[in-house]
């Protein structure tokens, strides 16, 4: 094993030792010849079906010897296992919102962490069954760190209450929870990197619709290529939730045309709602 796996596995036995202190036993059962070092650093041989238990407290203290060894690949029972498996980093395994955006806020995980004034998490219902979710913050947004809160965000809130929602109800996401300069849309990569954030949002609050507000973020949401024109009055899902999807209301501020049509979108979506 090089050097740097044996960095990268340290580290990472590093972090199951700050979750789990400072013993962590777990037993595999082996079904094959195999040498491995123990905690006091001698080989030993392992055949037939046998348990070993491994003290990874003495591991990272530097008394079991050669960690390459100790973990090795173990064939058991029919498959493949191993004694490492890498640790949930801390936001993965939130149990709240207000933890995960604790967790979460000072991202830098793509080039918007560095121009944004506030983080955008989001906002609303904790136990919402409805999230609506956008394309990213606005200029508005960015200076508040709420999402939907400028002239769009306006809109919104008169559409809701057109279905009978107030936002008090609902829980207010967007794709990405940091501005684009110039309210340039997301790239990809900036969308895939918050994307996972959004997910455990969805995770801890369950809802069962999402309204999915305007092109990009129903393509970063729901991964397809399709047009809006195609997506509207149709139902997907993601993450046991159902997605309808519509205009964002900033497009319908700038052609106010769109707003029939938006509204036959989100009478469809109040009328799924009252089903389920």
């Amino acid at each position: 094993m090089n050097d740097s796996i044996k960095k990268q596995l340290l580290e990472a036995l590093k972090d199951q030792k700050e979750i789990f202190g400072d013993e962590l036993f777990e037993e595999k059962y082996l079904s094959r010849r195999t040498e491995v070092i123990d905690e006091t650093g001698s080989v030993s041989e392992l055949n037939g079906k046998s348990n070993l238990k491994l003290n990874l407290s003495k591991t990272l203290n530097g008394e079991a010897g050669n960690t390459s060894n100790n973990y090795e690949m173990i064939q058991g029972e029919g498959k493949v296992d191993t004694f490492f498996t890498a640790s949930p980093k801390d936001w993965e395994v939130s149990t709240n919102l207000t933890n995960l955006n604790k967790l979460i806020c000072d991202c830098q995980k793509c080039a918007l962490g560095a121009t944004r004034n506030k983080f955008v998490f989001g906002f609303g219902n904790q136990d919402a069954d409805v999230m609506v979710i956008g394309e990213g913050p606005g200029a508005d947004e960015d200076a508040q760190g709420l999402p939907f809160v400028g002239r769009a965000g306006k809109l919104l809130t008169d559409i809701l209450k057109a279905i009978n929602f107030s936002r008090n109800e609902v829980y207010i996401a967007n794709i990405v929870k940091c501005r684009p300069p110039g309210n340039r849309t997301p790239l990809p990569q900036e969308m895939d990197a918050c994307l996972p954030y959004l997910k455990k949002q969805i995770g801890l609050i369950k809802p069962k619709l999402i309204l999915c507000l305007g092109l990009t973020a129903a393509h970063g949401l729901l991964k397809n290529k399709d047009s809006l024109t195609s997506m509207r009055g149709k139902v997907f899902e993601f993450e046991n939730a159902k997605v309808i999807v519509t205009f964002h209301p900033a497009a319908l501020l700038r052609n106010p045309n769109w707003k029939r049509d938006c509204w036959e979108d989100v009478k469809k979506f109040r009328k799924l709602y009252d089903e389920l």
